[in-house]
């Protein structure tokens, strides 16, 4: 059956086609460059992504995206696999139409999943396409010693073993494994609305570290924090989410971070800062503490 999927590394979400500026150029493309254009911005740019609320979220190659509507070369989508409050039917935003393709890519197959942070994808001639992210899914259609022939939405294609996990050796993770990957990102600038290796937001970082470990959770901290199994801070294990609420902890959910143990956690806390490992006592963090929730089993 056809259906809509990305067609490039990383999609990104704007909340209007009136929301891109000039320099986001490279963002927008047919073919995204993203390592350019984040290298392009200045740190005022950067942040300003998030003052002027210029995204809403990314998706990744191979991701079903349902299209609302067509504007020109834009469309405004959801995204069912990043749930939301915004829309039931998952994250809604616009995006370039040319990042998306009609595709009939295999959904009977096993997938393999993408382990090293960037890992390339090749042509059938063996000639490389693009780089994919950590946490891309692919249907595996063969496999050889060395490498393994996967389908996508723009046809099959090849990837290296070395940079991804087999159907077999993919499990629910524990809560010290969501950590591991997470170390993984460590001095990753932050990106407002980020979903990918490229650059995380909060809420992004934590869904994409635990969707990798097998679990779907919302795309947004607000959201994340309704679900899950209620821990308490002496309860807290590695892997666990923290959320964060402005006056004391009692107003609004603004912030989630992945429990990292010995009271510290793991997060991309903001714009203009980058994916590192906090000590909560006597930080702002401590006081604005609001909610824990595990999502992992085992």
């Amino acid at each position: 059956m056809k259906k809509i999927r990305v067609s490039v590394p990383v999609a990104t979400i704007w909340t209007s086609p009136e929301s891109v500026r000039s320099i986001d150029a490279q963002a927008i493309a047919d073919q995204p460059d993203m390592v350019a254009w984040l290298k392009t911005m200045t740190r005022e740019e950067t942040i300003a992504l998030c003052g002027e609320k210029r995204l809403q979220s990314q998706v990744l190659f191979g991701d079903e995206i349902l299209i609302d509507e067509v504007k020109g070369p834009w469309a405004k989508i959801c995204v069912p696999t990043q749930y939301s409050t915004k829309d039931k039917r998952g994250y809604p935003g616009w995006m370039p139409l040319g990042q998306s393709v009609e595709s009939e890519m295999a959904t009977d197959c096993q997938q393999i999943k993408v382990q090293s942070n960037v890992a390339t994808f090749y042509d059938l001639q063996k000639q490389p396409i693009f780089d994919l992210s950590f946490g891309t899914f692919l249907p595996l259609l063969e496999e050889s010693e060395d490498e393994v022939k996967v389908d996508s939405p723009i046809g099959p294609g090849f990837m290296y073993k070395k940079d991804i996990l087999m159907p077999v050796q993919q499990h629910l993770h524990t809560g010290f494994e969501i950590v591991k990957n997470a170390e993984k990102f460590i001095d990753l600038p932050y990106l407002w609305s980020g979903m990918s290796a490229y650059g995380y937001d909060c809420s992004g970082f934590s869904f994409s570290m635990l969707r990798a470990g097998g679990y779907l959770i919302p795309r947004d901290a607000d959201d994340q924090a309704l679900q899950g199994e209620e821990i308490t801070l002496q309860s807290a294990l590695p892997g666990d989410l923290l959320f964060f609420a402005y006056e004391k902890g009692k107003g609004y959910v603004h912030h989630v971070g992945i429990y990292y143990g010995d009271g510290k956690m793991i997060h991309s806390p903001t714009p203009g800062k980058i994916v590192s490992i906090t000590v909560l006592k006597g930080s702002k963090y401590e006081e604005e503490l609001c909610a824990i929730r595990r999502y992992w089993k085992g």
